[in-house]
């Protein structure tokens, strides 16, 4: 029960002291840009989707979580990549299907986000649109068509499949070009040992690990390539915040109806 103060009551009443001024307020600061800096590099870190390389999983405009732990830790998960670590500790390998962020192998700055698809020492490789894994073709069922805006306004239908991979996890893909996208014919890859193959889910709309450039004088290269294990900063969780891009930030009173309600919170896939 509350206790009643009386007006009778003589005894002594605490006092609230004022805080210490401006040394408090930078004190403040200073543990909160700690908490935060701690959370970030250890536990999770936000991102926010750019691009549609990833639709139908991820939409740009999507904000994420991604989870630190899940894969160790590598220089790549402290901010600039700055941190005296070779290889990783507490590592955790990735499984098959995860959605990962890592940075870009050519140049170790750029983050990318892409699906684990193959895992050291497998064969990977692209027939007629259809992805073969160790030369089994992976099982994909065809779903009712996805629609999406693409530039300029267009409204866009195009085929929309679930794939299952070889652990039963099973996402959903998209084809912008049916099965004659340029990535839908390939080489086949081996991935070698500490590295992983990573592919979008908008598999005509990807440059992935699949890529490959010639440079001026016939030199073949893979703008992205095989992925190292050190590279891969962590695992997409889950969504915290989805626009479609329709309010800018200074039109505050369009902001309740620019936000993807239906995505906050999913889980990712």
């Amino acid at each position: 029960m509350p206790i009643d103060h009386g007006d009778n009551d003589l005894s002594p009443r605490p006092v609230l002291k004022k805080s210490g001024g401006l040394f408090e307020t930078v004190r403040t600061i200073v543990y909160a840009v700690m908490i935060a800096f701690f959370i970030r590099t250890f536990a999770y870190e936000p991102f926010n989707i750019p691009s549609g390389s990833m639709i139908p999983t991820l939409l740009v405009g999507d904000y994420l979580f991604v989870s630190k732990f899940s894969y160790g830790y590598s220089k790549h998960s402290f901010p600039l990549s700055l941190a005296p670590i070779e290889g990783r500790v507490f590592s955790s390998k990735p499984k098959r299907g995860d959605v990962a962020v890592f940075k870009l192998p050519t140049d170790n700055k750029t983050d990318y986000i892409k699906r684990i698809i193959g895992l050291p020492g497998d064969r990977i490789q692209m027939k007629k649109g259809l992805l073969h894994v160790n030369g089994s073709r992976v099982r994909r069922k065809p779903l009712k068509s996805y629609q999406f805006t693409a530039a300029f306004g267009q409204v866009r239908r195009v085929a929309q499949y679930v794939q299952t991979l070889s652990n039963e996890k099973k996402h959903l893909i998209i084809e912008e070009q049916g099965d004659f996208g340029p990535l839908d014919d390939t080489q086949e890859f081996v991935v070698p040992e500490g590295y992983y193959f990573a592919m979008g889910d908008n598999r005509d709309n990807s440059l992935d690990s699949r890529a490959i450039s010639i440079t001026p004088n016939g030199r073949k290269i893979m703008p992205v390539g095989f992925v190292p294990f050190e590279n891969l900063v962590g695992r997409a969780e889950f969504l915290f915040f989805s626009t479609d891009g329709s309010a800018r930030l200074w039109e505050i009173w369009k902001w309740p109806f620019a936000i993807r309600y239906g995505r906050l919170f999913n889980s990712i896939e």
